[in-house]
């Protein structure tokens, strides 16, 4: 048998490695990974909400209970976070594949357990690029308003963590407290109709953007809600009243009506806002 020597002229058959390139870098990829996991933490609070709905409530079934619709939202909310960390649903692995084109790495699941064990809001933007705010005050022929002792009281209870809130993201600390006194008095428990909850009257949807795990943690509800404002004055260049309207009305309706929108309720607010803003000034004077 004759034999069958092959001569390879050129490398254009032999199998090469395909490189991979990816059009997001660690740090996007971190991003998109984190949205991901958040997405999947809320869709899982509304199923469990879904079926508290269907089922009745999860702490003493259909009876009524002082304090049963906020145990319930807390549970729900903690639980949906634990079961996205663990027994996760597989949605924040399919979302990240289907953005990036990759399977979500094992180093950076762990990574992001470990970061969304913590309450970390990010500051860093604020920081390096301070919101410049543009002059306001109250209407000189607005009423005035005098908070409450017992509402100042509870209030000034959460002084280190306004302080901490002011520092972070660049908004003036009367302006903080002026916003938890219009939203809650002071009352880290309050629920309102809407479902807003805590300090600073958190809806479920937004404190998950913001890095909240629990509405109910005066810390972290006052650092949401102070990041969420902040952003606000980012988007209307410094205006505090066009942000208290977005903080109040939703940044929809500031759009849609080019300003201020004409609802008595959101007029309402902003006055009141920035009346207790002149009040916890001249208390300090």
């Amino acid at each position: 048998m004759n034999e069958i020597n092959l001569k390879i002229d050129n490398d254009k058959h032999v199998s090469k490695p395909i490189e991979n390139k990816s059009r997001y870098d660690t740090k996007q990829k971190e991003k998109i990974a984190s949205a991901t996991k958040q997405f999947e933490s809320l869709l899982t609070s509304m199923m469990l909400k879904s079926m508290k709905q269907t089922d009745g409530s999860m702490f003493g079934g259909e009876e009524e209970g002082y304090g049963n619709d906020m145990f319930d939202t807390m549970f729900q909310q903690e639980f949906a976070n634990k079961m996205s960390d663990t027994k996760s649903l597989g949605v924040a692995q399919l979302l990240y594949k289907k953005i990036t084109g990759e399977d979500m790495p094992v180093e950076l699941k762990t990574k992001l357990s470990t970061k969304l064990d913590n309450m970390k809001i990010d500051e860093t933007s604020f920081k390096q690029a301070p919101i410049k705010i543009k002059d306001y005050a109250a209407p000189a022929d607005s009423t005035k308003i005098q908070p409450s002792s017992s509402s100042i009281d509870r209030i000034n209870k959460f002084e280190n963590h306004i302080d901490e809130a002011a520092e972070s993201f660049g908004v003036d600390r009367n302006l903080i407290k002026s916003i938890i006194m219009t939203e809650s008095a002071g009352n880290h428990k309050a629920v309102s109709g809407a479902k807003a909850k805590g300090l600073m009257q958190l809806m479920d949807s937004t404190a998950t953007q913001m890095g909240v795990r629990n509405v109910f943690n005066p810390r972290e509800n006052i650092l949401g809600g102070t990041k969420y404002f902040a952003q606000m004055l980012r988007q209307y260049s410094g205006d505090v009243k066009l942000a208290l309207a977005a903080y109040n009305a939703g940044p929809q309706n500031v759009e849609k009506y080019k300003g201020v929108p004409p609802f008595d309720e959101t007029k309402s607010y902003i006055n009141k806002v920035l009346n207790y803003v002149e009040h916890f000034k001249e208390s300090k004077s």
